[in-house]
């Protein structure tokens, strides 16, 4: 049988690589090491459908996997002072204002007990208890455009408990337990120091229920639309004595003509669209603190199908609703990037087992997607001066599910960027 030659990166530097990588050359105080990132995210951007440092080194010209497994483990420079200095280059680019910052997390089903990390717990990805690794991660969203900010490896208490687990894997001896709710603030923390402006915090329903989440973005006086669950505790009156409800009981006992119908993106399908209502309220703490705030229903239109949505937002009395709305969909970027960044860029495929190749391969990761964001960021101001209009950027090989079909896709980037001259 004849084997299908495996799809190689070209041996010249991209140039639109080495211009992205050029200001975060600072960070190694070799340039070989430099040089070394640049081909590991060469291979990365590469259409190789398996991306571990044994088979980019089959790709990527004049390497090897030990060379790329050096630069994930031993090889001196600061992760962490790098991907400030990404995040910074990623905020010059054109803005329409008005970004989110989304926390959410994604699970990547492993094998065996010594990943970093690794146990037998939930993951949404795959929707049940499993073996895996669960990463906490932040994300920047405007309407049209989005960039991963910064990811946390989620340490199970058997791991943060276990000293020899934790040094045979390069554990941080400085770490302790954390919740996946406390990640997220640790995160949010480090955008807001980044000088990563938002307008306000959104979340999936695992933080969104969580009291101490919503208590801790409260001290920060962040903002925040986060969507809760069904059972979430809310009462719609001043006085003490105002009996606490469920999210659904409060929104079901509503007029249907209160409810309004709200489009609130464009999508390859046409608008999405659904009904809406928003009360004005309080959430209720397990101790009884009450926090104001909305209490935001979705609800499928007429001839429509699917399930009631929640959310809960500190937003003052006077914001619109279609605001809220816009707020709460944001959240979609972030599941989108955690879709494409292991189908596309190989965030999943790594197979060592410390902590610091784990964080740094998340890093190349967010590296090669900000640079496909970038490279769009500079086509689409090309466009404004030619008049077309601005889509949604998507590094899938086909069209955003959310957005109109409109230039090439990310994908057929990734594939233009490292075709053979």
């Amino acid at each position: 049988m004849k084997q299908e030659r495996l799809p190689q990166a070209p041996r010249t530097p991209l140039p639109e690589l080495a211009e992205f990588l050029a200001p975060l050359r600072v960070h190694f105080t070799q340039g070989p090491s430099a040089e070394t990132l640049r081909q590991y995210l060469t291979g990365l951007l590469s259409e190789h459908p398996n991306k571990n440092c044994d088979t980019l080194a089959e790709v990527v010209p004049e390497t090897n996997q030990q060379q790329f497994n050096h630069l994930l483990t031993d090889m001196v420079w600061d992760e962490t002072a790098l991907n400030c200095q990404r995040s910074a280059q990623m905020q010059t680019l054109p803005s329409e204002g008005d970004g989110v910052l989304i926390f959410d997390d994604t699970g990547f089903e492993k094998q065996g007990r010594h990943s970093v990390g690794v146990a037998r717990q939930y993951t949404g990805t795959a929707g049940k208890l499993t073996n895996c690794q669960v990463t906490v991660n932040g994300h920047y969203a405007e309407r049209t455009r989005a960039w991963p900010v910064a990811t946390r490896l989620y340490l199970p208490r058997e791991w943060a408990d276990d000293p020899v687990r934790r040094q045979q894997a390069r554990v941080p001896e400085a770490g302790v337990f954390q919740t996946k709710a406390e990640l997220a603030l640790a995160l949010l923390d480090e955008a807001t120091a980044w000088g990563v402006e938002h307008a306000c915090v959104t979340c999936a329903a695992d933080y969104g229920d969580n009291p101490h989440f919503l208590n801790g973005l409260q001290e920060r006086q962040e903002h925040h639309v986060v969507a809760v669950r069904a059972n979430f505790s809310v009462t719609l009156g001043r006085g003490q004595t105002s009996p606490v409800l469920r999210a659904d009981e409060a929104l079901a006992a509503q007029p249907r003509q209160d409810w309004h119908t709200i489009a609130w993106s464009a999508g390859a399908k046409g608008w999405w669209r659904a009904k809406f209502l928003a009360l004005r309220g309080w959430r209720v703490d397990g101790d009884g603190t009450r926090h104001v705030g909305w209490l935001l229903g979705q609800r499928p239109g007429r001839g429509q199908h699917g399930d009631w949505k929640y959310c809960w937002s500190d937003f003052p009395a006077d914001t619109p609703l279609a605001v809220l709305v816009e707020y709460a969909h944001r959240r979609h970027w972030v599941e989108q990037y955690h879709e494409e960044a292991k189908t596309e860029l190989g965030w999943d495929q790594y197979q060592g087992r410390r902590w610091d190749g784990c964080h740094r391969h998340a890093l190349t990761g967010m590296l090669s997607y900000s640079l496909l964001v970038w490279l769009e960021g500079r086509e689409r101001e090309q466009r404004k001066v030619s008049g077309r209009p601005r889509s949604a950027f998507s590094p899938s090989p086909g069209p955003s599910p959310r957005a109109p079909t409109g230039g090439p896709s990310s994908g057929e980037r990734m594939a233009a960027l490292c075709r053979h001259p």
